[in-house]
């Protein structure tokens, strides 16, 4: 599927990418990714798989769509496909906000047999704040990009207050309703598949942020507590008080997004920031708010290593920037290197597999072109010769890879390439 807006790209790209072919071969795929492989459009209703995998994960849909937002000024086809998806996220999360993914139709189908609040429309039920906050940042965006209003309806409404209300309940994790449990034989021997004390996760103390089952990995955090999303639900907190105000007409909404805002920043800055004895001040990945701390970076967005691309702080923040220069060294346990690439990686794929998605998010967090232009450079040395993005690859050798077909890590890579070359 070819959009007028991206026909119109791709003849700019013929012409800025001439000199340099593969480039402009891997932008082009990378770009049609979404629309050619992974969105099912009808009828105003758009759902987006996240690739090989047949289900809809509310943060994966729209980091897979994020890129076409530029072209939302003017086409209408786009506009539309956009809309679409956002009415369906909607209805997701009013269906059940603790819920990651979802099907298509209300068929039974899942990950697992989980132990937790299951409906047929559910796919997955592991609780993540960014699986919330990504539908109101695409929301929001788009509605200042198009100027669209159409999809102000009653059902987006009510999703809008279960994300508030459900950031609300989290904040007191321990009288929370949310419980997950997999089974040991699904978990594989993996920790991480699973929240640990009868499915509650570790104690936390009240901090005022609001508590995450589990990462953007879909990994069990360590401690409640996810530092990156919290940032992240501060940002959308803010959109959510602008659309309350603006366009959802709600002043109840608009004062609990204030206050909620309030409170998770206040958290943030009183628990989320560690002394580091090179690194100087620098925020923690996870904290449980009673002075323990993981200290890493996830290639995985929300990131530490995205808080300027999410809009919690600035590129230039000496604390991003003290933040930035332990994620990218040893220090991080997911940072590797090795003979053809550097980078960082995740506890969900092997030792010394870095993502593409994290060197595509390292290149749109860069404060020079020079950075920018190396990570282009390095994610099109280690594709494989597939022309296409994949998960985690090898730093030695990135013919091993992993998810030949991951939509959300093409789509980055083409908004990276697009800031660079192409916006305004």
């Amino acid at each position: 599927m070819i959009t007028n807006g991206m026909k119109e790209l791709f003849a700019k790209a013929d012409v800025v990418l001439a000199d340099q072919p593969k480039l402009l071969k891997v932008f082009k795929n990378t770009f049609a990714s979404t629309l050619d492989t992974t969105a099912q459009v009808e009828d105003g209703d758009t759902f987006v798989i996240t690739g090989d995998i047949p289900a809809m994960w509310l943060r994966d849909s729209v980091g897979q769509v994020h890129h076409y937002l530029p072209l939302c000024k003017t086409d209408k086809e786009m506009q539309s496909i956009i809309e679409g998806l956002i009415a369906r996220q909607a209805k997701c999360i009013n269906i059940d906000p603790y819920a990651n993914a979802f099907n298509k139709e209300a068929n039974g189908n899942h990950w697992e047999i989980d132990k937790t609040d299951y409906t047929p429309w559910i796919w997955e039920r592991k609780y993540e704040v960014d699986s919330l906050c990504y539908p109101m940042q695409l929301a929001y965006q788009y509605w200042k990009i198009s100027g669209s209003d159409k999809f102000f309806t009653e059902e987006f409404h009510k999703a809008v207050w279960n994300v508030v209300n459900t950031f609300i309940t989290e904040q007191d994790h321990a009288n929370s309703p949310y419980s997950f449990v997999r089974s040991e034989k699904a978990c594989n021997g993996l920790e991480t598949e699973t929240l640990q004390f009868d499915g509650k996760g570790l104690p936390v103390n009240r901090t005022g942020m609001t508590w995450s089952g589990f990462r953007p990995s879909d990994d069990a955090c360590t401690f409640g507590y996810l530092v990156p999303s919290n940032m992240f639900a501060v940002v959308i907190l803010g959109y959510i008080m602008e659309m309350a105000k603006e366009a959802l007409h709600d002043e109840m909404l608009y004062e609990k997004a204030k206050k909620l805002r309030h409170e998770i920043d206040y958290g943030i800055r009183k628990y989320a920031i560690y002394r580091h004895p090179v690194y100087g001040e620098m925020f923690a990945y996870e904290t449980d708010g009673f002075g323990n701390y993981t200290l890493m970076d996830d290639a995985n967005v929300p990131s530490l290593l995205s808080v300027p691309y999410l809009g919690y702080t600035t590129p230039d923040s000496k604390l991003y920037q003290n933040t930035r220069n332990y994620i990218l060294s040893k220090e991080n346990p997911f940072y590797f290197e090795g003979k053809v690439a550097k980078g960082i990686g995740s506890p969900h794929t092997p030792d010394n597999y870095i993502w593409h998605i994290a060197l595509s998010m390292q290149g749109l967090t860069a404060a020079t072109r020079e950075e920018k232009l190396e990570m282009i450079d390095m994610v099109l040395k280690t594709d494989a010769d597939t022309g296409f993005m994949h998960e985690g690859f090898h730093v030695d050798d990135p013919a091993q890879f992993t998810r030949p077909w991951f939509a959300w890590s093409n789509s980055l890579f083409a908004e990276l390439v697009y800031n660079v070359y192409f916006a305004e």
